[in-house]
C-alpha cells in the first residue's frame, strides 16, 4: 500500500459528487482501483473515490473538455462495479 500527496493537488469531477481537488492517490496495489482522496468545492467534504469514478475536468488551455458522459450530480446508480469485482458505495 502506498500514499502518494499531490502537490500541486489536481482539479477533478468524482461522478454522482461533482467538483473537487485530488488531494492525495492511495494504491493498494494491482488487485485493486487506485483511491483519489478529493476535497469537493460545493460541500467541503472530502472523499475517497475509486478509480472508475474520477474524471479530471475541462481544461481550456490544453484543449481538453469535459465528457459529456461527466454529469456533476447525477449518477446512473449509487454502486458502482469496480474491475476487481468489488462494489463501491457512492452516497
Amino acid at each position: 500500500m502506498s500514499f502518494h500527496q499531490l502537490n500541486p493537488s489536481i482539479p477533478v469531477t468524482v461522478i454522482g459528487k461533482g467538483d473537487g481537488y485530488a488531494v492525495a492517490v492511495i494504491d493498494y496495489g494491482q488487485e485493486h482501483n487506485l483511491i483519489w482522496v478529493t476535497a469537493l468545492d460545493e460541500s467541503a467534504e472530502v472523499w475517497c473515490a475509486p478509480n472508475p469514478l474520477v474524471r479530471m475536468k475541462g481544461n481550456w488551455t490544453m484543449g481538453r473538455e469535459r465528457p459529456a458522459s461527466v454529469s456533476l450530480k447525477g449518477s446512473p446508480s449509487d454502486k458502482v462495479k469496480v474491475s476487481s469485482g468489488q462494489t463501491a458505495q457512492m452516497g
